[in-house]
């Protein structure tokens, strides 16, 4: 199919007079564009089907349509698809140079700071010995290799640390793809791999940098050298400390303030832009910059998955068959028919596996791993996929290695990638799961079954009484635990300025240290005073994008019940999950500091099991007692799980579970009743809670209404309640 597409389109730029020696055409680009675009879709597609990357396919397509295979049985076809000549080749190239900024982007929004940190100390072993062996292979490798297989022999240095870097890096993309393909990607020696390549990614980039200068200055003067370092450390001190908070107010402002389509990604892209420039500025690679652009906009706490998904499609679709295709069409194998080059690439290749294996497996013995944890992570490490086509396109692009150079790493870069994942998984399926790793994964994944796992941006409305300030600090607990940006609308004249912030981010601050993660930022808290009502309000900044709605405005119920005005219009102009707080007794007096002993109340719902996790949320951040209250027809009077239907069973062993992993002591009340508001009430007074939490169900085609048993409670109870409606 692949060669019949080319033949037609060969065809077709024959009749237009392609390759007949004149301008650049656009039409020859579109050409070219559309075959690589369904070529590399389709042997994308193959590779799939087979447990291979679908970047090696797009590889694989510069190569069939490239001077290794189409060129050579039909060198016309070839010729007049890709013209030699300079300008024609320069429209592609220039696409195909947008496209590394574009990938290297991608990957650094990829890079899982976080998971770095967890292993820090077998994943830098594994970094450190894992770049050192194989950069020095390479570096060796390049010291004697003949003048002829030199771009420039007085520059031998220069090219033999790039063959040293070229060997030494892995690649993030296709080893957290085979990782996350067979489900270790949370196993330890999973989180020790991925985290390695990280590591090794970032070395490299900076390296290349560094080389960059090198070459660019075309002796080595140690001042120039001396200057790119440290621009380099200062580039990425400043970028990622203060650059951090920056890159979070760019994203928020153009999301907020910006009105037309896809402002987000502008933002991003100019963002991307800049840094790139910074860093050619200071002599180093763009790449470094666009990498770096990418970790800030992966670690910023706001509309992450959105805009992942919108630069993944455009990247993924477009740019990387490009430049993987571009990557392809450079390299010519049929070099390889010469007996002295192909006896090279493969010493390549086995000095690039060995060097990158035994580096590895001594790193993974140093940071205390077992031997066979050791043997996976040296597997896994040795797959250079699409970042070894990158460095070894930016090498020949810069003049660093030859045409020959290039094809043999492209080469070794296709069979390492292709040799890791039947590797690796041999490798990982000998490793049994240990009991505390077990009790580890149990609990992450509930965490990621969750509902507070999945938020990232939540919105206050509230106003400057007990209420209010009682939603604010139940907004501060809910954000500090994963450190979530938070905007109050303030509604009505505020007492004082500022005030429902500060409230947030006192809770914020203690509920971090409850979660005793290390992970969890500071939550960035913006407060907007509002003249106009709750409802025109709520549905301006809603607009904006936001996962949860918190809302805590007096009164809270009407005179003749149900919601009143205020509360009801604020919730239906909110269409997500929303948070209806009514402070009452201790928290009336003192809605910011007053004690918190919680009381949960569940069945066997989804809704139910969300407000669940909203009531273990606020336990830990506050070290809260909790209790939970089951209701269910079918349990009798009995206060054990056996009398309980196999569904219910289950759910209230999940909300138990999750309370566990949060190390929380839990008292468990189980209750069979036909008046479910009256058992509340009575439980909320006998054990002494001053929080009721529920998760109820939005009535659809009314966001105001949440049923007559939460109707009931919220009128009638003494405490304070707070439900969650979903």
């Amino acid at each position: 199919m692949a060669l019949a597409a080319s033949a037609l389109l060969a065809g077709a730029a024959e009749a237009a007079g392609i390759g007949s020696g004149g301008g650049p055409s656009e039409v020859v680009l579109v050409v070219q564009i559309v075959l690589l675009l369904t070529v590399g879709r389709l042997l994308g597609e193959a590779m799939l089907r087979v447990g291979q990357p679908a970047v090696m396919g797009q590889l694989l397509a510069g190569i069939l349509l490239g001077p290794s295979f189409l060129g050579a049985v039909w060198p016309e076809a070839q010729h007049w698809l890709f013209p030699p000549g300079r300008d024609q080749k320069a429209l592609l190239d220039g696409i195909a140079q947008l496209g590394i900024l574009l990938l290297l982007l991608m990957t650094g929004m990829e890079t899982d700071l976080a998971l770095v940190r967890k292993v820090r100390r077998a994943a830098l072993s594994v970094s450190v010995t894992g770049v050192a062996v194989p950069f020095g292979c390479g570096f060796l490798l390049g010291q004697f290799l003949p003048e002829a297989m030199l771009p420039h022999p007085e520059l031998r240095l220069v090219t033999a640390l790039f063959l040293g870097t070229a060997l030494a890096i892995s690649s993030v993309k296709i080893v957290a793809m085979v990782v996350r393909e067979m489900d270790f990607l949370r196993r330890n020696v999973g989180q020790v791999i991925v985290a390695s390549a990280i590591i090794d990614d970032t070395i490299g980039w900076v390296i290349i940098a560094v080389i960059f200068s090198l070459a660019q200055a075309g002796t080595i003067d140690p001042w120039e050298v001396g200057r790119s370092l440290a621009g380099t450390l200062v580039f990425l001190g400043v970028s990622l400390t203060v650059g951090r908070r920056l890159v979070f107010l760019l994203i928020r402002w153009a999301n907020d303030s910006l009105q037309s389509e896809a402002a987000v990604i502008t933002a991003i892209l100019v963002l991307m832009g800049g840094l790139a420039l910074i860093t050619q500025a200071i002599g180093v690679h763009t790449v470094l910059g666009a990498f770096v652009a990418g970790l800030l906009v992966g670690q910023s706490p706001i509309l992450t998955k959105r805009i992942d998904e919108q630069l993944r499609g455009v990247v993924t679709a477009l740019f990387a068959p490009i430049f993987f295709g571009l990557a392809g069409l450079s390299a010519d194998l049929t070099i390889l028919r010469d007996p002295r080059l192909l006896l090279l690439t493969l010493g390549l290749i086995a000095i690039a596996s060995l060097g990158k294996f035994a580096g590895a497996f001594a790193g993974g013995l140093i940071g205390g791993l077992r031997r066979r944890e050791s043997l996976a992570l040296a597997c896994g490490m040795n797959a250079r996929g699409s970042t070894e086509v990158i460095v070894a396109s930016i090498g020949l692009g810069m003049g660093a290695l030859s045409q020959d150079l290039f094809t043999m790493i492209v080469a070794m870069a296709l069979i390492t990638t292709l040799a890791m994942p039947p590797t690796l998984r041999w490798a990982l399926h000998r490793l049994p799961l240990k009991g505390e790793e077990k009790e580890r994964l149990e609990r992450e994944a509930a965490e990621e079954r969750g509902f507070v796992a999945h938020l990232e941006r939540l919105l206050v409305a509230a106003d400057d009484g007990p209420k209010g300030r009682f939603a604010a600090r139940v907004a501060g607990l809910v954000a500090g635990s994963r450190g979530m940006p938070v905007t109050v609308v303030r509604l009505g004249e505020p007492t004082e300025e500022n005030a429902l912030s500060g409230t947030v981010a006192e809770a914020a601050k203690g509920a971090r240290q409850g979660a005793r993660d290390e992970d969890t930022g500071v939550v960035e808290v913006t407060e907007l005073a509002r003249a106009a009502p709750a409802a025109e309000a709520v549905g301006e900044e809603a607009a904006k994008g936001y996962d949860l709605l918190i809302v805590g405005i007096d009164p809270t119920v009407a005179p003749e019940g149900g919601l009143a005005d205020a509360v009801a219009g604020a919730a239906e102009r909110f269409d997500g999950p929303l948070a209806i707080a009514a402070a009452r007794g201790a928290h009336r007096a003192d809605p910011e500091r007053a004690a918190l002993s919680v009381l949960a109340v569940i069945d066997g719902t989804q809704a139910a099991r969300r407000g669940a996790e909203i009531a273990v949320t606020l336990a830990r951040g506050t070290g809260a007692p909790l209790t939970v209250l089951f209701l269910s027809e079918a349990a009798g009077t009995r206060r054990r799980l056996t009398g309980l239907a196999q569904g219910d069973s289950a759910a209230l062993r999940d909300v138990l579970d999750l309370a566990e992993q949060a190390g929380l002591r839990v008292r468990m009340q189980v209750r069979a009743t036909r008046a479910p508001e009256r058992e509340i009430l009575r439980q909320a007074r006998a054990g002494d809670h001053d929080l009721i939490v529920m998760g109820v169900t939005r009535r659809a085609g009314d966001g105001a209404a949440f049923g007559p048993l939460a109707e009931t409670v919220l009128e009638a109870s003494d405490r304070s309640v707070l439900f969650l409606a979903s």
